[in-house]
């Protein structure tokens, strides 16, 4: 029994020396923790009677930046729906670039840009709002320059701009779609009378082709897949586009554009589709001015490859079957020479506005848009004489695709005849 009640003092013993160990520890720690909600209260008492002084010292300054506003009848303009961006590149660099870093970075001068964004003013500038400052005109118009000269992304440009992703697509979109609509009249148009006349004497004095008035060629604008018919626009060559038919005269000059449709179709379809063949097929396209040729009577005409129908207006080639004359060798030597000119067109076109040559991204619309308004650029940068780079120019083809012809009823085989006598007399 005093064995038993000898454990029972001892348990007791170290329980009540435990609780107290333990009330001890409690209470050591309550006190810490009382610190340090002390502490923070502190902490957070400070932190709101500085807040409160800045704020009084920014009531104060709003207050008499408002005043000074209202006093020299100034619109408030709060900056509340805008990020800040680095913009220092178009801010601080652009402003000094010489001639030649303009064209190397826009495609062309100073002065045909300022020309550029003076003829689209009425339809791109934009006024500042209530809640932002608007992008400027001439930065608006350099941001699509960007776009269409290089390729890049989205992203990409806006960061060198200094803005956002959204501001860059609406900036190539409504810069295009100003293009379309005061731009590309102006620079693509159909030639008068006299017009005709003057691309024939340039291109009989460099070619000594008589009457003809340009050459037309097909080529294919890489696009992505998009979602509807994509089968449609995978090409020959493997990938998918959209074909731009285009007219040139002898100095490379479009002067009929035809785009949009899928890269499957064959370029004596697409011809079929355009405006082109309808017009020049009823007559009221080009004008009724005959020559003797050869010995036959022959109006105006344009050259094309031998995908193309032979027409009393579109003469091309012969069909080299290893059994041609020396006379329809010599015919198609001087044709080619000549034709080589819608080659060379298309190649500066693609090389001075690099977004044709790549896969673009954009929606097929926008792309058409984006064709048409690059087509027109490279008439106003040829024609204000901005120099070509050769360091544009495209790598050479890996493999070259030839165009089957295609078996259509075909009509000029006299106009054809008589100017081959006449390059062979």
């Amino acid at each position: 029994m005093e064995h038993i009640d000898g454990m029972v003092f001892f348990i007791l013993g170290m329980w009540m020396f435990l609780t107290a160990r333990r009330r001890s520890l409690f209470q050591k720690r309550l006190m810490a923790a009382k610190q340090n909600t002390a502490k923070k209260y502190k902490r957070v008492r400070e932190l709101l009677q500085q807040h409160a002084d800045d704020d009084n010292t920014w009531f104060a300054r709003r207050r008499a930046r408002s005043f000074h506003i209202s006093q020299k009848s100034r619109r408030n303009r709060p900056s509340v729906w805008t990020f800040n961006r680095a913009s220092e590149w178009w801010d601080v660099i652009v402003p000094g670039f010489t001639d030649t870093q303009w064209l190397e970075n826009f495609r062309m001068s100073e002065e045909t840009f300022i020309h550029v964004c003076n003829k689209l003013r009425p339809a791109m500038e934009r006024q500042d709002t209530n809640f932002r400052v608007c992008v400027p005109l001439k930065k608006r118009v350099a941001i699509a320059l960007w776009k269409l000269a290089t390729g890049a992304e989205y992203r990409s440009v806006g960061h060198l701009f200094g803005v956002s992703i959204t501001t860059v697509c609406r900036c190539v979109q409504e810069f295009c779609a100003a293009a379309e609509t005061l731009l590309v009249p102006e620079q693509i148009r159909y030639p008068d009378q006299e017009k005709f006349k003057e691309m024939a004497a340039y291109i009989e004095n460099r070619w000594g082709l008589p009457h003809c008035i340009g050459a037309i060629d097909g080529s294919h604008i890489p696009i992505i897949a998009p979602e509807e018919y994509h089968c449609d626009y995978f090409n020959r060559k493997g990938w998918h586009s959209i074909i731009l038919q285009g007219v040139v005269d002898g100095k490379g000059l479009f002067w009929n554009v035809f785009t949009g449709l899928p890269g499957s179709l064959h370029d004596a379809r697409v011809l079929r589709l355009s405006t082109l063949w309808e017009l020049a097929s009823r007559g009221n396209h080009i004008p009724a001015n005959t020559r003797n040729i050869g010995g036959v009577t022959a109006g105006y005409y344009i050259l094309g490859d031998s995908a193309y129908p032979l027409q009393n207006w579109l003469l091309k080639p012969f069909i080299d079957t290893g059994h041609l004359t020396a006379e329809q060798q010599v015919y198609n030597m001087k044709i080619c020479r000549a034709r080589v000119v819608v080659e060379n067109a298309f190649g500066r076109l693609k090389g001075r506005w690099r977004c044709l040559m790549k896969r673009n991204d954009c929606a097929v619309n926008l792309v058409k848009s984006m064709v048409l308004t690059c087509c027109a650029l490279h008439n106003l940068c040829e024609s204000h004489g901005e120099a070509y780079v050769n360091a544009w120019d495209l790598p050479p083809a890996a493999e070259t695709v030839v165009a089957v012809p295609q078996a259509v009823e075909e009509e000029g085989r006299d106009v054809r005849a008589g100017l081959m006598r006449y390059l062979n007399s």
